[in-house]
């Protein structure tokens, strides 16, 4: 061990001179001893108060979540038809499948009922397993099934908390992530905070509960923790393969609870493809990544029957390599997804598109660019400003990093040299990671849940960086150890406090707040349903409505909400000619091809007034028939005239063509059923 020591005024015996230096050696090793010691019982202590806030903070997401649902339904007091009609269009189509798996004779009775239903699709056997992903409502079934808890909880209750329990788990993993990412739970607990306090912005799972969405992005979360964690430096070999592990379980969960699980991976594959390509990411993990994507996919794959959308999927075509794409998309029928494709073509503006799939969901809110005004409310937390300082100067330091990476230039790199610091593979990951979803969520609004949640990570992350402040400082020529420990650890801590003092008050209102769940309309319908048609009825609507019936009344379905399948797609089309202009012949013979006994036809559509001239579904009918659309405003010059006036308007006035074939049989405000003649 080398030593330094204090110069004597004589001379003195070698004796002498070493003596004094063994002991300042004993000295200097206790000392460092002690500061291990001392610096590991730190860690410790950080470790487990940083853990202790992080759970709780989880269990407070989701009693939070709970009783805004409870006040905004008040789901404990209604009737048990009123709380199924509280989950909304493709919401109630998956419950569904669990509330039949509880009520199977068996669980294997249950299953047989999934792998061979006749009922989702009228006239046709589907797999529902394959088609959609459900395993989630199967596995809580039976987990329900075979746990003594009936007599104590509904079933509706152990579904709703397990999603609200998911909550706490995505909470934890945005705030380990951000953990991982500083170095400090400081980080942790902002990012959590924002995440609360930005709620409308980051989740609506107290209002679409059993959305894909719901059960993947708590999956999801976990996965980015664990990812960066793998890409931290100086790993143990174990702890590699156990975090491999947590990805690869992450993943499956992920792919297995959500059906664009393919296109949100192939973003995450990109990634992680770009950092990799500028040496930024250690080459061995992003290949155990890639592997690992593919691996869980195709069990996934396995799982639901060989789907062709999984085995032809873009993900799976990008990690294997462009040529084995081409060869698998041209061996493969693959048209499952081909309305997304139309989709996007349209909406990037190559092209116009008279395309009903296509058109429709171009003309939902939800598919649009994200609205401005959600920044604004991103900024009344900090959130977006802190967001944009973060992404600034990292990115800055990505680019230098690049050019260094790709130059080799030794004079690039010893300028390069203290921006290397801040961009650690996990960081560079996390910072293409936020970037590519950003896009993402400015172009198609519903995905701005996958970005918001990560943006809470991202900007809690450069706020308590040690090596973010020391760049800046350093930019400004005011970089000291001690200030910057001081800017890392003050600001986030007035932020936290901001945040308290401006939003606490508003959260209180809002706990405070009761309403109750109010539909008598669609209640009545579904009483009705239950009580005057028979069980093996066939009902023809719109793919909204229709998840409630199928829920509500166990009624067989011509169409449903789950629009990842051709053939649904080209029948719901069908379907929906109820509300175009077409005779009373053409319209009774479709429904009849579909094995329609009712129809129900609804105001709220056939009059609607929620989307402008263009948007409306019987425009889209008009224009995919070939019709002019209704109202003042301009039609293309090809569109002719209907023959014939719409249906949905012309069948309320009993002309002798129509009761020819139809017959009312119940009314409310809302809704007109109509019963289908049967003719030889």
């Amino acid at each position: 061990m080398t030593t330094i020591r204090q110069r004597r005024g004589g001379k003195v015996t070698e004796a002498a001179e070493h003596q004094p230096s063994e002991e300042k050696n004993v000295k200097s090793d206790g000392k460092v001893l002690s500061d291990h010691t001392g610096g590991k019982l730190r860690n410790i202590l950080s470790l487990t108060l940083g853990g202790i806030v992080a759970i709780g903070l989880g269990l407070l997401t989701s009693v939070y979540v709970a009783t805004l649902h409870e006040n905004d339904l008040w789901f404990s007091n209604i009737k048990e038809v009123e709380r199924e009609i509280s989950f909304r269009t493709e919401c109630g189509l998956y419950y569904s499948y669990y509330k039949q798996m509880i009520q199977a004779a068996s669980i294997q009775q249950g299953l047989h009922a999934l792998v061979y239903d006749n009922k989702t699709e009228s006239v046709r056997t589907i797999n529902i397993l394959e088609r959609m992903n459900v395993y989630q409502e199967v596995f809580l079934s039976i987990l329900y099934r075979i746990l003594p808890i009936q007599q104590y909880l509904e079933p509706v209750y152990f579904y709703i908390y397990t999603l609200f329990g998911l909550q706490a788990v995505y909470v934890i993993a945005l705030y380990v992530t951000s953990w991982l990412l500083s170095g400090t739970w400081l980080s942790g607990l902002l990012a959590a905070c924002w995440y609360i306090t930005n709620r409308i912005d980051t989740t609506r799972v107290e209002f679409t509960i059993p959305l894909r969405e719901n059960w993947a992005l708590p999956f999801f979360a976990v996965q980015i923790a664990a990812i960066t964690y793998l890409l931290r430096t100086h790993l143990q070999p174990a702890q590699e393969r156990l975090t491999l592990l947590a990805v690869f379980i992450a993943t499956f969960l992920f792919s297995l609870t959500w059906q664009f699980n393919q296109f949100m991976m192939l973003i995450q594959a990109l990634a992680l493809f770009i950092p990799d390509c500028f040496d930024m990411l250690p080459t061995a993990k992003v290949t155990w990544l890639y592997i690992i994507q593919i691996s869980g996919l195709l069990l996934v794959c396995v799982l639901q029957f060989f789907n062709s959308m999984i085995l032809g999927s873009l993900l799976i075509s990008f990690n294997a390599s462009v040529l084995i794409a081409r060869a698998i998309q041209k061996s493969l029928n693959l048209e499952s997804d081909e309305h997304i494709f139309k989709f996007l073509k349209a909406k990037f503006g190559f092209g116009a598109t008279r395309d009903f799939d296509a058109n429709l969901y171009l003309c939902e809110e939800a598919f649009g660019l994200l609205p401005l005004n959600t920044f604004s409310r991103l900024s009344d937390t900090l959130l977006f400003y802190i967001y944009i300082f973060s992404l600034f100067p990292m990115t800055a330091a990505a680019l230098i990093v690049a050019f260094r990476n790709l130059s080799g230039s030794n004079q690039v790199q010893e300028k390069a040299e203290e921006y290397t610091i801040i961009l650690k593979p996990d960081a560079a990951y996390n910072l293409i990671h936020t970037v590519l979803f950003g896009c993402l969520a400015l172009s198609t609004m519903r995905m701005k849940y996958l970005w918001t949640s990560h943006m809470c990570v991202f900007a809690s992350f450069g706020l308590c960086s040690t090596e973010v402040w020391r760049l800046i400082l350093k930019c400004v020529h005011l970089y000291t150890s001690q200030r910057t420990q001081v800017i890392k650890y003050s600001i986030p801590i007035i932020t936290l406090l901001y945040i308290s003092y401006k939003f606490w008050p508003g959260i209180m209102d809002e706990l405070s707040e009761l309403r109750e769940f109010y539909d008598p309309d669609t209640v009545e319908l579904m009483n009705w349903i239950k009580s005057n048609t028979p069980n093996t009825a066939v009902f023809a609507g719109s793919m909204q409505l229709l998840a409630g019936v199928k829920l509500c009344t166990g009624r067989t379905l011509t169409n449903h909400p789950h629009y990842e399948d051709k053939h649904l797609r080209e029948r719901t089309k069908q379907i929906y000619q109820i509300y175009a202009k077409r005779s009373p012949e053409d319209v009774y013979r479709i429904l009849r091809s579909f094995g329609t006994d009712y129809v129900i036809l609804e105001d709220s559509i056939c009059y609607e007034r929620r989307h402008s001239r263009g948007c409306r579904l019987r425009d889209l009918l008009d224009i995919a028939n070939g019709h002019i659309m209704d109202g003042l405003g301009e039609n293309e010059p090809d569109l002719k005239p209907s023959l014939y006036p719409r249906f949905c308007e012309e069948i309320k006035k009993n002309l002798p063509s129509y009761t020819l074939h139809f017959t009312r049989v119940f009314q409310n405000k809302t809704f007109h059923v109509y019963k289908l003649a049967k003719h030889k």
